[in-house]
């Protein structure tokens, strides 16, 4: 896997996005003392099949989830823009506001979801998902380093341009750069299992999970019983 970041932001649509693609990789990341902001686009109050709640209690409940799935990776900065569950669109006001995060955590890395339409996956091609990855990397290239992009950010927060130099996408096609969390995988594991308003039965996910794990690790010629995340790995400099 490439070198351990200093300070990586990961950007998501929903509350468990994160611990589902990349939990692994970031467990990794802060063990070697990287520092990891998430960043979630949405509250994630649409989540789910029952209408027993009003979307103001699924929101603040799965923002805890989040936060404890967080901490079981060694993340302690989880912030959320609190954008309509299922309505997210890649607009200006939300690339400014990934911007604005991107200038304030000044990242060397960041993860995001894939922009493009999987045809072979209706669940990786989530228009949140889509809308959310298309608005981060907007905000990468060429909001966040442009001094002319949000001015406001500049002059009215005095968030200075910050140039993010590698961009690591999420369930997109043709992945390349395989990150081994064969021995992080339990704390992956402990993140999905804090979202309890998810994933009904954590026992009964593990064992899909493992195996999805070693397909990856198994395209990437890693030794049999590894597991693996999969990322496109994008140079914007």
């Amino acid at each position: 896997m490439a070198d351990v970041p200093e300070r990586a932001l990961v950007v998501m649509a929903h509350p468990d996005d994160a611990d589902f693609s990349c939990a692994g990789t970031v467990a990794v990341w802060t063990e070697a003392g990287a520092e990891v902001v998430y960043l979630m686009v949405t509250d994630g109050e649409a989540g789910g099949d029952e209408l027993t709640l009003e979307s103001a209690e699924i929101a603040a409940m799965r923002r805890e989830e989040q936060r404890r799935a967080a901490a079981e990776v060694g993340v302690k900065d989880v912030r959320f823009l609190g954008y309509p569950d299922g309505r997210v669109e890649t607009t200006l006001d939300l690339r400014r506001d990934i911007t604005r995060v991107i200038r304030q955590v000044r990242p060397e890395r960041m993860v995001i979801p894939n922009p493009e339409r999987d045809w072979d996956s209706v669940a990786a091609s989530h228009p949140d998902h889509r809308a959310t990855g298309a608005a981060a990397f907007d905000a990468v290239f060429p909001d966040s380093r442009n001094p002319h992009a949000h001015r406001e950010l500049l002059h009215e927060e005095a968030l200075a341009p910050w140039t993010v130099p590698e961009v690591w996408v999420v369930g997109g096609p043709a992945p390349h750069t395989h990150s081994d969390i064969t021995d992080v995988f339990e704390r992956k594991v402990a993140a999905l299992a804090a979202h309890e308003s998810q994933i009904g039965d954590i026992a009964e996910l593990e064992p899909m999970l493992r195996q999805w794990m070693g397909v990856n690790a198994a395209e990437a010629g890693l030794p049999e019983g590894r597991l693996a995340e999969v990322f496109r790995v994008v140079r914007t400099v």
